[in-house]
């Protein structure tokens, strides 16, 4: 098992050398990583669960690069791509940055752009994953409200008083303080402001449940 912490480079080129000087590189940088010599070998393999990047040539036999992205992104695979290639051009490369590419490289490029461009797609990893676990974090906190203290924190973070929301609810005032309290302690929310930002993180309408 690979540590979830450690970063993983994918290199997918059909040229042996290329994916031998690659890792080769990538080695020299105290950089773990794994190579295929096509997308579908790519597929069918395991990926670790860590941060990742995938290295991807543009001309590759099946589907070719600029496809694949697109086939990715069309199954939820979030991994940050740069790509390479013998022979781009400016249409190729806009379309590949504007679907998210982190850079677009031509052969024969620098080892040090190539490994900026691989820092810099870890990182963007890295940190869709930690906000992707605190989404889960936050998911979970309020799946333990109970459907009482949902419609509380609704007309809460509407910006409604106690007492608002007593009548509304039909309830008396201790009893949405009660409600309140539990909200903020199941929630870990330290304050109203911090309540109402993951209300807006759960995309919850002013006073839904």
């Amino acid at each position: 098992m690979i540590p979830t912490d450690i970063p993983t480079v994918f290199v997918v080129d059909d040229d042996p050398s290329v994916r031998a000087s690659i890792q080769g590189l990538l080695k020299s940088a105290s950089l773990r990583s794994e190579s295929f010599a096509s997308a579908e070998e790519f597929l069918r393999n395991s990926r670790p669960e860590g941060p990742s990047c995938l290295v991807l040539d543009v001309t590759l036999p099946g589907v070719n690069g600029l496809d694949f992205q697109r086939q990715l992104t069309d199954t939820g695979i979030q991994i940050p791509i740069i790509f390479v290639t013998g022979h781009g051009d400016i249409p190729m490369t806009v379309k590949a940055m504007k679907s998210g590419a982190v850079e677009f490289l031509t052969k024969p490029f620098e080892d040090q752009d190539l490994l900026n461009a691989i820092h810099q797609a870890l990182d963007r990893d890295r940190v869709r994953r930690r906000q992707q676990s605190d989404f889960a974090g936050l998911r979970k906190c309020y799946g333990a409200l109970t459907e009482r203290e949902r419609e509380v924190m609704g007309l809460v973070v509407s910006g409604m008083l106690n007492k608002q929301i007593a009548f509304e609810l039909g309830i008396s005032e201790i009893t949405v303080k009660i409600h309140r309290g539990h909200v903020m302690q199941k929630m870990r929310a330290d304050s109203l402001a911090e309540l109402v930002r993951m209300a807006s993180k759960l995309e919850l309408s002013p006073g839904k449940k």
